[in-house]
């Protein structure tokens, strides 16, 4: 370790996150300090070393032939730290660190995690409610749930049940549908930051989407599902939004037809780091709870 007590070690975590992110900024970012910083950090480090690690081109900076072969290696011991100080954590307490969107928990894990708890009353559950893909290498998350296509790189990825809308209401509004042409005489309920758009339930009943009515718009899908319930209008929902408020009778779906987005949910972990116990456990639990949704949409 003789090496190691002659290199500062901010030099070499602002060289490896250069290398690894390609720019300046996005190690200060990752980093939490400012570019002079990191720049200050790798000036230092390529003194201590006698190499060069960067050249400063217009193109910004490019890795030197020395440096191809060293920021790797940084790279493989950094990630032998994080698992290290994980693998402590872990012995410390058993904690499992869950990312999952916002409405995701609060309309469909949440209510379900009490299941969770009585079959393993030793794992307690953090959640952290975030829509950003994260990296389960370089931060605290051990497991996270997201809704994509699944090819998101450096990460291993479980599928769990294909994504299907539908338009969801009250009772006392469903009444006045009985074909998919009355959505255009009936408010609809809008959420303003969904991607999902109503003209791929429309289109095989050749109704476009801008022939559809007002009505309210939130910029929260848990909050346009409120307002649906409410009876302030039709909603485009989908499997894990509303199938609690459909069980007890909040909502109903008018029509029978459901539309594919090409789309599912996903447990993402660690491509590198085996699995826990515990999110093991929790993978097994949330496949099996997955399949009691999927049940209730035949």
């Amino acid at each position: 370790m003789r090496e190691l007590n002659r290199i500062h070690m901010n030099g070499l975590r602002a060289a490896e996150a250069v290398g690894r992110l390609g720019s300046l900024q996005a190690a200060a970012d990752e980093l939490g300090v400012t570019i002079g910083a990191v720049s200050q950090h790798l000036g230092r480090l390529e003194a201590a070393l006698g190499h060069a690690l960067f050249a400063r081109t217009s193109r910004g900076l490019v890795p030197t032939e020395f440096a191809r072969s060293f920021l790797p290696r940084l790279t493989t011991g950094f990630s032998e730290l994080e698992g290290a100080l994980r693998s402590a954590r872990l012995d410390r307490v058993n904690v499992l660190t869950l990312s999952v969107a916002p409405v995701f928990a609060s309309k469909w894990l949440v209510p379900r995690l009490a299941r969770f708890s009585e079959l393993h009353p030793g794992i307690t559950v953090r959640l952290d409610a975030s829509t950003a893909l994260i990296d389960p290498d370089r931060s605290d998350v051990d497991l996270a749930i997201r809704v994509g296509d699944g090819n998101w790189p450096g990460v291993a990825t479980r599928f769990l049940l294909p994504q299907e809308i539908f338009p969801v209401c009250a009772p006392a509004l469903a009444a006045k549908l009985h074909e998919p042409l009355d959505l255009t005489t009936v408010p609809i309920v809008r959420d303003a930051n969904s991607t999902l758009k109503w003209a791929t339930w429309l289109a095989p009943f050749g109704i476009a989407e801008d022939a559809l009515a007002d009505g309210h718009t939130f910029t929260d899908a848990a909050l346009a599902l409120d307002a649906a319930i409410a009876g302030q209008g039709v909603m485009l929902a989908w499997q894990t939004l509303a199938q609690d408020a459909l069980a007890t009778g909040r909502l109903v779906t008018p029509f029978a037809h459901r539309a594919a987005t090409g789309l599912g949910y996903w447990v993402v972990t660690s491509a590198t780091t085996r699995p826990s116990k515990a999110m093991g456990d929790f993978t097994s639990w949330l496949e099996s709870e997955i399949g009691r949704t999927r049940d209730a949409f035949p």
